[in-house]
């Protein structure tokens, strides 16, 4: 089942890319349990189709199938996903200042677009929709996706719960009495799991940064993973989301200049005592951005043991934000 997975992850990965990866994961994989909500409401004026159909965009469940093979081939199976409930929520969810669309309204809107402003989602009432700090503390759900149309205001990643910490935006406000934390990711189906990728890799970021928040410069290791050229000329390692070893701006992912990075070393983490070799873009997509993605992520620690009082399986922050102080 995983080598399929793993094939599936890989598909965009130029040869260069894919000829030094890490050990696959040998313990037991991590399963999370997801609640999936789609916002993809029928227009009757439109003679009753759906979002999706009406303009094009993507099916969510072939998304979801996408996004849960490439995260699985890139934590090397430990990783892996499950959609145990599905809720076809057909409405438009409120926006903060109480405005919702109608099915006319937003065909119009979108084809025009001229979209309402302002645009943020009511988070709060959206919690209260499902229950979701209810089922959360039941053992329903580990996280939250929600598969929305453009515009529907959601953040790409945003956490619920005592203790939320901020992860790509503000915690929901208000719902400090449940009794733990949880993701709730946003994906757009406009787009494609490129964009998907990118969400995770903004969660990622924001979560690894709290935790390695407390430690002092030498032991943060996280400050050194996401090293790039530019701010530290011959001493890149893996850079971040938006910016690859070589890129000199944000979403520079084709950038051609070969740099001198240290990236290999966290294939073999906690030993990154390599020397580090020249590197260039072909070795993560030549600028396509889930390539990229993918790229990124495979370097990601996921081995046993501790560095620093960090598991040495960062992974697992990423999906269980109780484990992070």
């Amino acid at each position: 089942m995983f080598d399929r997975i793993l094939r599936a992850g890989k598909q965009l990965l130029a040869p260069a890319a894919t000829a030094a990866l890490a050990s696959p994961y040998t313990g037991v994989p991590a399963r999370p349990r997801v609640l999936q909500i789609v916002h993809n409401p029928p227009v009757e004026t439109e003679g009753g189709r759906r979002l999706t159909e009406l303009f094009g965009w993507n099916d969510p469940d072939r998304l979801a199938r996408q996004y849960i093979a490439d995260l699985a081939a890139s934590s090397y199976g430990y990783l892996q996903y499950q959609i145990v409930e599905q809720i076809t929520a057909d409405w438009f969810p409120p926006k903060l200042d109480g405005f919702r669309y109608t099915g006319p309204g937003y065909v119009q809107a979108w084809r025009s677009r001229r979209m309402h402003e302002p645009d943020r989602i009511d988070y709060e009432a959206q919690v209260r929709a499902f229950n979701l700090i209810e089922r959360y503390e039941r053992g329903d759900f580990d996280e939250v996706w929600f598969f929305s149309f453009p515009y529907a205001g959601d953040y790409e990643s945003t956490m619920v719960g005592r203790g939320a910490f901020w992860c790509n935006s503000q915690p929901v406000p208000n719902t400090g009495h449940c009794q733990g934390r949880f993701v709730m990711m946003a994906f757009n189906y406009e787009r494609g799991v490129d964009c998907m990728l990118e969400n995770f890799g903004h969660r990622t970021e924001s979560i690894m940064s709290r935790v390695f928040a407390h430690h002092p410069p030498a032991q943060n290791l996280w400050n050194l993973f996401i090293r790039y050229d530019q701010v530290a000329p011959g001493g890149s390692h893996c850079g971040n989301v938006h910016f690859a070893p070589s890129s000199a701006r944000d979403y520079d992912w084709g950038n051609r200049r070969p740099v001198h990075s240290f990236c290999d070393n966290w294939y073999n983490f906690p030993d990154l005592s390599g020397p580090g070799r020249m590197v260039d873009c072909s070795e993560w997509g030549s600028g396509d951005m889930r390539a990229h993605h993918l790229w990124w992520l495979k370097h990601l620690p996921h081995g046993p043991g501790e560095t620093f009082g960090v598991s040495n399986n960062w992974w697992q922050y990423l999906i269980d934000p109780n484990l992070v102080q």
